[in-house]
């Protein structure tokens, strides 16, 4: 058994858990988990993204602002229009499988 002086030390050196904090405060808002869910199925642009979401351009815009920040979405630009995705990652797959595996249990299916 780990005695306190090694959890201690794992502790205060390993900044995976300010990682995993930045992440996991970005799913603090519904409306931010729905927009990162919508993007792990689907590339779309803030008019396409406002009009799915039934959300003003600019309140989607803050959104993904963040969300990009956070590294959790990346985006490309075709022509004047900028579109959005979720991120290919490691790290993106879980919290996508975990937002989907919450809803699975606490959503009613209809």
């Amino acid at each position: 058994m780990k005695d306190i002086d090694e959890f201690s030390a794992l502790l205060s050196k390993n900044k995976g858990f300010d990682n995993v904090s930045r992440t996991l405060a970005q799913m603090v808002d519904g409306t931010r988990i729905r927009i990162f869910w919508l993007l792990c199925h689907y590339e779309g642009c803030v008019i396409n993204i406002s009009a799915i979401m039934g959300m003003s351009s600019p309140a989607v815009s803050h959104h993904l602002r963040s969300l990009k920040e956070s590294g959790l979405i990346e985006s490309r630009r075709v022509g004047k229009e900028v579109y959005y995705k979720a991120v290919d990652s490691t790290e993106v797959r879980y919290l996508h499988h975990m937002i989907e595996d919450l809803m699975e249990i606490t959503c009613p299916k209809l």
